[in-house]
């Protein structure tokens, strides 16, 4: 079980978007909040971020790549004292920024949909920027990413339209990735250690992967290949959640998935998460999204926004 791409995929409420833009200084774009993740990569001249809550602007050059993770409100600008722009927040071919006439920026930007509402605890740990520098420690994979995101962008060759989100995707997993090691490397805790770790990753696995099985903490640590004492507190200290805690709240989210997205019977979607009884899953259901089940899938077709994979 890839742990990293079944934590974004819990979360994905709709297909990425980009857009290319190429914008003559002075020039200034604001970025209201989204119920997701925005991005920018920067493809010719150079930016600054102005990140969430007034920290310091981040400089962006030829290649770099930032992720805003939860969606916060920021802006990019050529300079700080540039007029910025209100961006809508849905993508516009045809929308003209206000721009003057001196050096060329050329840049991607784009947002990932996902469920903020009920977000995977990998995610929701992020910080709210991640800066990939190209010159510095540079990613040769979100490198090529990048470069084959541009060209797409540029040619719109047959198939673009399907090659772009893919490329999105995966830069999505890289960049999550690649914070994650580099938080590992730098001997840091939480899930970043968890996903390095053979013992917590191996339950954690089980656990996405196998939902439906009746885990104990016991059987957790059998597999894990440690005592119970030693794996339960482990799992915790890392993940943040004891190991039971977590395998409801997984079991959960994919009963959600499931309810918004087919039409099911209860019974078999209560199988499907670890419950032999249907009545025994509705009131856990109830317990974590604090209305049954059957309520909850009506108010996803009455078109409040479903999670999907």
């Amino acid at each position: 079980m890839d742990i990293v791409g079944e934590a974004i995929a819990s979360m994905r409420a709709g297909a990425p978007t980009a857009a290319r833009c190429s914008l003559r200084a002075p020039w200034g774009m604001r970025f209201s909040r989204i119920g997701g993740a925005g991005f920018h990569v920067l493809l010719q001249g150079s930016a600054l971020l102005l990140p969430p809550n007034e920290r310091e602007p981040i400089r962006l050059n030829v290649g770099d790549v930032v992720f805003v993770s939860h969606g916060r409100s920021h802006a990019l600008v050529d300079d700080p004292a540039s007029p910025q722009f209100a961006m809508p927040e849905t993508g516009d071919d045809d929308l003209l920024i206000p721009q003057g006439d001196g050096e060329m920026t050329s840049m991607l930007c784009g947002s990932y949909y996902l469920d903020d509402l009920r977000p995977h605890p990998l995610i929701a740990a992020l910080p709210e920027v991640i800066h990939l520098p190209a010159q510095i420690g540079g990613e040769p994979r979100v490198q090529s990413i990048v470069a084959l995101l541009g060209s797409e962008m540029d040619e719109r060759a047959p198939g673009s339209s399907a090659a772009v989100p893919a490329l999105l995707d995966l830069l999505l997993l890289y960049i999550v990735r690649t914070w994650y090691r580099r938080q590992a490397e730098q001997g840091r805790g939480g899930w970043a250690a968890a996903l390095r770790d053979p013992a917590i990753s191996t339950a954690l696995g089980l656990i996405q992967n196998s939902p439906a099985a009746p885990w104990t903490v016991a059987g957790l640590a059998a597999e894990a290949g440690l005592s119970r004492a030693t794996f339960a507190q482990r799992f915790t200290d890392l993940v943040g959640s004891p190991p039971l805690t977590y395998l409801t709240w997984w079991r959960m989210t994919q009963a959600g998935r499931m309810l918004a997205r087919d039409d099911q019977p209860l019974s078999a979607i209560a199988r499907q998460v670890g419950y032999q009884s249907e009545f025994a899953f509705s009131k856990a259901f109830k317990r974590e999204f604090a209305v049954s089940p059957t309520a909850y899938r009506r108010r996803q077709g009455d078109g409040a926004r479903v999670v999907t994979a």
